[in-house]
Order: structure tokens, then C-alpha cells, then sequence
């Protein structure tokens, strides 16, 4: 099979062996979301133990001592803020209670009396050289004392606090000091050529911070103001970036964005043949940004210039990754030609790479931000070394070892393929690691032997087959993989004595107040007749195992299905593409649809492409972006 240049440039990912084979995956994901529907649907009841273990949470605490009694959360609980430094957070706690189903609980200023829960944000509390920039003291009594010496502390003592509530309203009595083991605590989401609903990335938000994650990176296309020719389907508008960002803000988890750079980039220069590198055949390569072109890294540095209208964070992923996957540096000699005009004769091409990060990471430190790359450009080819103080983030075993890094005092951050979620490939064996006691130190090639330099580790979501699950079914798999890397990068990383325990802590305390349920069809199943403009059809709407719609026309016998057009990652992305009826296959994302409650009926969204279905002016059904053309409005009538 001849491979276009974009499956190409996603080979490699998509290629990479499975640890362990799955041959019953979809099988199992589908209990695996059946099981998180059932857990959605009824509370999990606490699991038992003795008043001298620490109650359940998750992360696990790092210690706890048992006192005798109890705290019970009653009618007439008040929220008090010691300072007004705690305002912010015990506002927070406020919402989340509510949203838990607690009822109003008032946020009140003054001493506070039995039964009451209070925050303090105290730098010089007796605990406070113990608790850092993260922790928090948490005690158990009358009422519910939590201290940080942060507001960020305080923060994490709350989501402790509504950990225990979700089991119940009585917490036993006793105290803890709590603190992370490291600093970086997070999940990477590849929202890249493929839209990821800004629902599902809020839930992803709150979940993560209920278990004490603080940093979300995502690789992603913002809609350009400065470069509307790259404005191509998969993009997010900054109106809703600024939404996204202020909820991180809430919840304590900073959002640093990525623009992969410089290799995979044709989400942005597939329309400026001008930038792309071109071969010794004068062949153009619409993934490739020239490095040796100052036109590009102006590009790239506007780029981030519009990028940090939206994203205050004090980070920027470029990726430097796979700038040569399925090709070599031979193929272009200008690079060379570069490299040895800049460096000197015993330059090679690989010094014109660095040299590009360099100047990358230069233009972001007199923007007052940090640069973060991936690991495996970094094959040790070079004369040129990467600036200082750039973070390196550790996914694949290349000749540079992370030891080597650490040596050299990069600041390493564990992003292990053994931690990958990748869509309609390899998922993490998260029973497998819990059972390894797996922590920050196993990178991929290497385990070394001190936390030193280490920053953390993340969790990465990609999208290599985009239509090889939803967004619900990533959710199932996420769930368990998310507390993993929780637990291992807050505290001990195997607290319990087998998985089927921390699964069965997991499911205790449940997920973030606030999250919406993207499981539930607000129709009931059936057949109705689809009213909008002048197209009316009868479909019988069916709710899909993963939560969604399938439609079929009672005419045709088939499925409603968007699969025209040109194809990005086994997914077609062109807005203005046809909606058409397919032959039914249980097994086909690209089948199963959002029914979104709208004014005056329901818009239908495609569960993969994230685009809505519009009528067009033939009376033909097309998908679109809603900013681009507004989403159709039915009406449905049940047909009797």
C-alpha cells in the first residue's frame, strides 16, 4: 500500500510494538465503558477499614494519624476562610460542594465553630516548612481544618476533602501532612488534526485536579487572526482557549500549549509551500518547516506571539520530534550547507536542528517562558548542545540516556511510551505498572536511581487513528491510567496491596464534582421523524454501547455517516463534506453522532469529527465547524 506523506509522517507512532498483545481490546473496552456508566449511575459504596488505616483517597495519603470520633458534614455547614488568601479557594470548594450535591454551602470570613469547614492559606503556620508550594495539612475533628502554605496547598487539601465527602458524610477523625513527591504531574493530549470536544477537555480539567494533577499539556491549532490560510478544520477558537484556561486556573492546572515544530507541521504550512523544506529532487515536504529560512522561524515566532494572547503559561512545547521520520538529513544538503556556515567545517546537519531550538527557546526566554522539547531528536549527532535549562521530556530510548540528560542538567520530565493512550493502537497496561511499582525514575531504556532533575511524568493521549475510538471510549481507558500516574508522581506508588484494590479505591472516590456525563442521549430511543428546512426523514435512533446515537433511515436501511473527502488520520476533516447514508456497521465511529439539545429541537455532531451537520442549499447534508456555518436545528416527532 503506497502511504501519503501524512500517513508517513504518523508511521512511526503508529508502528511502535505493543508491550503486551490485546487481542480482545475492543472487547474489553466496552466493559470498561459499561463500567464506568454503571459507576456514573449508582454511588460507589466506601470500602471498609479499620480507624487506624487513612481513609480512602487518591492520590493515597502520604500519611495519616487516626485521632477517635468523627467529622459529619450537617445541614448549616459553613465554608470559613482564616485570610483572604483562602477566599479563592474556599469559593471553589463552595461550587464543587454544590455540585456534589451538598446544597449551598455560605463562604464566611471570622472564627470558625464545630461543624465547620476552614480553609487558611498560612506561609507561617507551625506545619508550613514541611508542606512546600503543594501541601497541605488536613485535620479531622469537630470540624475540617485544611492549611496550606500556598493557596495551591489549600487547594489540594479541599480535593482531599471532597474525596471523603464522596464516600459518605462522616470522615473519621485524625490528621495528615500531605505533600507531592514531584513537581510535574500531568497529562499530554494531542489535539492535533483532530478536534477534541471542549466538554471533554473541561472534565479532563476537573478530573485532573480532584487527583492532585497540575499540568495539562496540549499540542493543538488555535484559529489565526495573523495566518487565516492555516485556518484548516481541527482548530479551536480563542474565545474558547480563554474558557478552557480560566478553568484551569480555578482548579490549579496550568495549560502550556504546543505547536510541533520543526517536523509535523502541516497543520500549519500545508498551505505555504514557501516554508516547507524541499528535498534534493525539488520536492516540496508540507510537514517540514525549512529551518533554514528566517522567513519560517518568523512564522514559528508569530506563531507563538498569538498563541500567548490566550495561554498565559510560563511554558512552550515545541515538540522537536521526528523532524526526519521517513527520510534523513542526505536528502537535504542545504541543511549542511547551514549548519557548517554557522558552526564551522565539523558542523553536521543536526547542529541546524539544535540550532533551531536554541533560537526557538532564545525568543521565548526574552518573552519571560521556558522552552520543553521532546527526547529523541536528540540522537547525540550534534556539536551544538541544547540551551540550558530547556526542559526535556523523555518518551523514547535513543542513544542519549536520561541519565546523560540529568548529568547535564536538563530538567527531565518522564513522558514514557509505556504511558501512552493511543487511539486504535497501544494503550497502557496501567495493572502492569501498579503491579511494577512503577515511578518516575523508569524511563523508556533506562531506570536511574535518584529522583534528582526528574520533574515528574505524564500520561499522553494521540490521536494516530482518529477513528479508532471516541472520545467516551478514551475516557474509559483514561480513568484508570490517570489515578496510575496520580498516585506514582504524588506519593508511593503502590499503596495498595494489589490493583484490584486501588482500582477498588478509584472507584470509591469517584470523579470531579462538575463533570458533565458526555454518556447521556437526551432521546430516548426510537423512531422519530427528522424535521429541518425542507429535508424531513424518519431515522430510529439507537444509544451506542460507548454512549452516543446511531441513526437509520427507515428508507434506506442505513446509517447516517460522514466519510466523504479527503482523509487525515483515517478521518475526514474538510469542512463542506458530505453526510451521507452508509451501509450499518455496529463498529464505525464515524456512525455514531451527538444529539445536542438546541433551541427549538437538537443539532446532530458527529462523535469523531467534532463538525455538526448543516443542510446546504441543494438540500444535501454537509458537516461543518459551528463557527463557520451554522448547525442545523431538528425537530424530532416520534412516529407512532
Amino acid at each position: 500500500m503506497k502511504l501519503s506523506m501524512h500517513a508517513l509522517t504518523w508511521l512511526f507512532r503508529v508502528s511502535r510494538p505493543s508491550r503486551t498483545p490485546r487481542p480482545t481490546r475492543r472487547a474489553r473496552l466496552y466493559a470498561a465503558v459499561a463500567t464506568a456508566l454503571l459507576l456514573l449511575a449508582a454511588p460507589v459504596p466506601a470500602l471498609a477499614a479499620d480507624a487506624s488505616t487513612a481513609p480512602l483517597t487518591v492520590p493515597a495519603l502520604t500519611n495519616w494519624t487516626a485521632q477517635p470520633g468523627s467529622y459529619v458534614l450537617r445541614p448549616g455547614v459553613r465554608i470559613v476562610a482564616a485570610d483572604r488568601a483562602a477566599l479563592a479557594t474556599a469559593r471553589t470548594l463552595a461550587d464543587d460542594l454544590r455540585s456534589a450535591g451538598h446544597g449551598v454551602v455560605p463562604v464566611v470570613r471570622g472564627p470558625a465553630h464545630g461543624g465547620d469547614i476552614e480553609i487558611a492559606v498560612d506561609p507561617a503556620a507551625p506545619a508550613a516548612s514541611d508542606l512546600g508550594a503543594e501541601g497541605y495539612q488536613l485535620r479531622v475533628g469537630s470540624r475540617l481544618s485544611v492549611t496550606g502554605a500556598t493557596a495551591t496547598g489549600a487547594f489540594y487539601g479541599t480535593r482531599t476533602v471532597l474525596q471523603l465527602l464522596a464516600q459518605g458524610d462522616r470522615i473519621p477523625a485524625g490528621s495528615t501532612v500531605d505533600t507531592p513527591a514531584y513537581k510535574e504531574r500531568g497529562v499530554d493530549v494531542c489535539a492535533c488534526y483532530i478536534h477534541i470536544s471542549l466538554p471533554w477537555l473541561e472534565n479532563l480539567v476537573r478530573d485532573m485536579a480532584y487527583h492532585k494533577l497540575n499540568q495539562l499539556l496540549l499540542e493543538l491549532k488555535v484559529k489565526s487572526d495573523v495566518h487565516p490560510e492555516a485556518n484548516t478544520w481541527g482548530y479551536y477558537t480563542k474565545d474558547e482557549i480563554r474558557r478552557l484556561v480560566a478553568l484551569g486556573e480555578k482548579y490549579h492546572v496550568e495549560i502550556i500549549p504546543e505547536i510541533n515544530s520543526p517536523g509535523h507541521m502541516d497543520p500549519w504550512i500545508q498551505n505555504r509551500p514557501d516554508l516547507q523544506l524541499t528535498d534534493s529532487d525539488g520536492v516540496k515536504q508540507p510537514a517540514r518547516l525549512d529551518i533554514t529560512d528566517p522567513a519560517a522561524f518568523d512564522y514559528y515566532k508569530s506563531l507563538i506571539d498569538e498563541y500567548a494572547e490566550v495561554f498565559p503559561a510560563t511554558s512552550w512545547h515545541m515538540g522537536a520530534d521526528e523532524y526526519m521520520l521517513g527520510s534523513d538529513f542526505a536528502k537535504y544538503p542545504q541543511i549542511l550547507k547551514y549548519a557548517q556556515e554557522k558552526y564551522g567545517a565539523n558542523a553536521t546537519p543536526q547542529d541546524a536542528f539544535i540550532d533551531f531550538i536554541n533560537r526557538v527557546q532564545a525568543y521565548l526566554a526574552s518573552k519571560g517562558k521556558k522552552l520543553r522539547i521532546w527526547n529523541d531528536g536528540l540522537t547525540g549527532a550534534n556539536t551544538v548542545p541544547v540551551a540550558a535549562g530547556t526542559t526535556v521530556e523523555h518518551w523514547l530510548n535513543v542513544a542519549v540516556k536520561p541519565s546523560q540528560l540529568l548529568a547535564e542538567g536538563y530538567p527531565l520530565m518522564n513522558a514514557s511510551y509505556s504511558l501512552y493512550l493511543v487511539r486504535g493502537g497501544f494503550h497502557s497496561d496501567t495493572e502492569s505498572l501498579y503491579d511494577q511499582s512503577w515511578d518516575p525514575r523508569s524511563f523508556e531504556g533506562e531506570k536511574v536511581t535518584s529522583s534528582k532533575g526528574i520533574t515528574g511524568a505524564k500520561i499522553s493521549l494521540w490521536p494516530d487513528n482518529g477513528r479508532g475510538e471516541t472520545e467516551n471510549e478514551v475516557t474509559a481507558e483514561l480513568t484508570p491510567a490517570l489515578r496510575q500516574v496520580a498516585q506514582a508522581t504524588w506519593g508511593d506508588p503502590h499503596p495498595d496491596a494489589t490493583y484490584a484494590d486501588f482500582t477498588a479505591r478509584g472507584q470509591a472516590v469517584g470523579h470531579a464534582p462538575g463533570r458533565r456525563d458526555l454518556t447521556h442521549v437526551p432521546v430516548t430511543a426510537g423512531t422519530y421523524t427528522f424535521t429541518s428546512g425542507g429535508v424531513r426523514e424518519d431515522f430510529t435512533v439507537r444509544r451506542t454501547a460507548d454512549g452516543y446515537a446511531s441513526l437509520t433511515s427507515t428508507a434506506s436501511g442505513k446509517c447516517l455517516e460522514t466519510i466523504s473527502g479527503k482523509l487525515t488520520i483515517n478521518v475526514p476533516l474538510d469542512p463542506g463534506s458530505s453526510v451521507t447514508e452508509e451501509t450499518c456497521a455496529a463498529d464505525d465511529t464515524l456512525q455514531r453522532w451527538e444529539v445536542q439539545p438546541a433551541h427549538g429541537g437538537y443539532t446532530l455532531v458527529n462523535a469523531i469529527t467534532q463538525m455538526a451537520v448543516h443542510i446546504a442549499d441543494d438540500s444535501t447534508l454537509v458537516q461543518y465547524p459551528p463557527d463557520q456555518q451554522q448547525p442545523s436545528v431538528w425537530t424530532l416527532t416520534p412516529v407512532v
